[in-house]
């Protein structure tokens, strides 16, 4: 199995979430514990909550589809219940919700003060792309953008609901939650997505074109390496001739001055002096 398979077949993030029955169902405790108060009171509102939540776990573990959505959403509907038992009040099941968003709009904001948007690393760590992003000024812009979103979204949760949950009015405290919920979120992903494609596009663009930085550079070293080897053959070659030149001039120099006892050997035989050819010394009586 090759790379490129392995990576088509890796869920989306919406398929993470279950798809869209997953988060349909991940909305309906609410609207069961909406209509269960108006119509029987708090108490059976709040195991209805409960219920419902069970059983979208049950219900996405039979399909053999993510039960993440199931799990948030039993986590989320038990503190909303526990919180609406302690303060004795149906809108206080909207309560932990309220200053959930308010957290999360806080800590998107000092992302983008400290220059580590949130969009950005939560998205290279779901994707394990690093944070090479960081080292471009045009993406981390992006990401400030995308991470502004997020926090204008749940900013206005906050500011919306927390004005509704002050009027006390839990219909349209579900109404809010609702309605604010996925379509508002949708907004925030399609920035993030935005941010990201254009970050992909400068980072490639730029890997690209270090990489053939890197190439003519390599390319460079090498014809300066041919080059120098090549002078270097041509002084040798030229210490080479001038040596031979040399030896040959010594040559031709001992073969131009013969000396004396070369001149007897080489001398044919009949010409060289013999024994009695050779001068007598003069005798007494002669001189």
């Amino acid at each position: 199995m090759t790379r490129a398979n392995e990576t088509e077949k890796q869920p989306t993030m919406l398929e993470q979430m279950g798809g869209v029955t997953g988060l349909a169902l991940s909305s309906l405790p609410v609207v069961v514990f909406v209509l269960v108060n108006a119509l029987a009171g708090l108490m059976p509102a709040i195991w209805s909550a409960l219920g419902a939540a069970v059983l979208i776990g049950i219900a996405l573990a039979l399909r053999k589809g993510s039960v993440q959505p199931a799990v948030s959403a039993v986590f989320g509907v038990g503190i909303a219940a526990f919180i609406a038992y302690r303060t004795g009040d149906a809108k206080g099941f909207f309560l932990f919700g309220i200053w959930q968003s308010l957290v999360y709009g806080g800590a998107f904001i000092l992302s983008i003060l400290v220059r580590w948007p949130l969009a950005g690393v939560v998205w290279s760590f779901l994707n394990g792309q690093g944070t090479a992003w960081r080292q471009d000024k045009a993406s981390v812009r992006d990401y400030d953008i995308a991470t502004l979103v997020w926090a204008l979204v749940f900013c206005s949760r906050f500011v919306v609901q927390r004005w509704l949950y002050d009027e006390a009015s839990v219909g349209w405290l579900a109404a809010a939650r609702l309605a604010m919920g996925y379509p508002l979120m949708a907004v925030a992903l399609f920035a993030t997505v935005w941010a990201v494609r254009r970050s992909d596009k400068r980072l490639k663009a730029a890997l690209a074109a270090e990489e053939e930085e890197e190439n003519r550079e390599a390319e460079e070293r090498l014809r300066a390496q041919a080059a120098g080897s090549q002078v270097t053959g041509n002084q040798v070659t030229g210490n080479q001739v001038a040596g031979h030149q040399a030896a040959g001039d010594a040559d031709a120099g001992d073969r131009a001055e013969p000396n004396i006892y070369d001149q007897l050997l080489d001398a044919p035989a009949e010409r060289r002096p013999t024994g009695e050819q050779r001068p007598q010394p003069a005798r007494a009586d002669e001189r």
